[in-house]
């Protein structure tokens, strides 16, 4: 494995940032601080939930450890109970990739990737009025309602199990009467296309990436995960945008006794393989272009 990283490190060109995808679990964090330590640069997150400052266990940001490896930035600055969008990642990102040190961006939101590499439309903002609204309608009756509310276009290219992604497309076409995907076409140059980066994505299959999602989600208990749920209880929602990392429901459940610590960590295992699923199914449609490599041969 170590001679497979360092082959790899060392097919890099140290004057292009780098991007590394991959599923949760797959080591993607422990490559770019390998990176990192090796040619230098600083690791930036490209991790939609990882943003937030009221989880760090639970959402597997990096260790205080890992922090003292290399230089970390993005990961979370941004209050739980504040929206936090693409554009708000892309906005945060830019001086990084202007000035200072080589940004080693590493991640598995495939939206903040495809931003950065194909370029982002440049949407309005949703009112308050209409994300609190979308955000009342998927906790009173799911996201479901919403589908068929879309145009056929927008369906057809957004991942409609993601309440996130079908709540955002919902509030661009009840804000403007245009589809996301109409929006989407109409799309500014990108900030960093793939050709001018060093652009990663893990491949890592089910049977060798479940173990792993189940040890990782120990390690969370074991580490404090659980504690820091009961740390989030008094301000606990299922509505603020933190409350979307994987597990949290559950463990609340367990603080407040509809549930067991076991079924807590059965159903929250389930989610991250399905999320994984997602994750892998996506980058393989939209990073065909990037050098992918197996996970299992490092």
């Amino acid at each position: 494995m170590a001679q497979g990283i360092s082959q790899l490190i060392a097919a890099l060109d140290p004057a292009r940032p780098v991007l590394i995808a991959g599923p949760t679990a797959s080591g993607k964090s422990e490559l770019a601080l390998r990176i990192a330590e090796s040619q230098g640069g600083i690791v930036v997150n490209a991790d939609a939930i990882q943003v937030y400052s009221n989880w760090r266990v639970l959402t597997a940001r990096p260790s205080p450890e890992d922090e003292a490896r290399a230089r970390h930035a993005l990961y979370g600055h941004v209050p739980g109970d504040v929206p936090y969008s693409v554009g708000d990642w892309l906005r945060d990102l830019e001086p990084y990739l202007a000035t200072g040190p080589r940004p080693i961006i590493v991640g598995g939101t495939g939206l903040y990737f495809s931003a950065l590499t194909e370029g982002l439309a440049q949407i309005p903002a949703t009112p308050d009025d209409i994300r609190k609204h979308a955000m009342y309608r998927i906790a009173e009756d799911g996201h479901e309602g919403m589908i068929g509310e879309l145009d056929e276009e927008t369906r057809s290219r957004i991942d409609l199990a993601n309440p996130m992604r079908v709540q955002r497309a919902w509030e661009v076409l009840t804000t403007t009467g245009r589809g996301l995907a109409s929006w989407q076409d109409d799309t500014a140059p990108p900030r960093l296309p793939v050709p001018m980066a060093n652009a990663l994505v893990i491949e890592a299959e089910k049977d060798w990436l479940t173990p792993r999602i189940e040890a990782r989600f120990d390690r969370m208990l074991e580490t404090g995960a659980f504690e820091e749920a009961k740390a989030n209880r008094p301000t606990w929602s299922p509505n603020l945008p933190s409350s979307k990392a994987i597990g949290a429901a559950e463990l609340m459940a367990v603080i407040d006794g509809t549930l067991t610590l076991e079924d807590a960590r059965g159903r929250s295992t389930v989610l991250t393989r399905q999320f994984a699923k997602r994750q892998r199914t996506w980058f393989r449609s939209r990073m065909s272009t990037w050098q992918s490599f197996n996970a299992q041969e490092f």
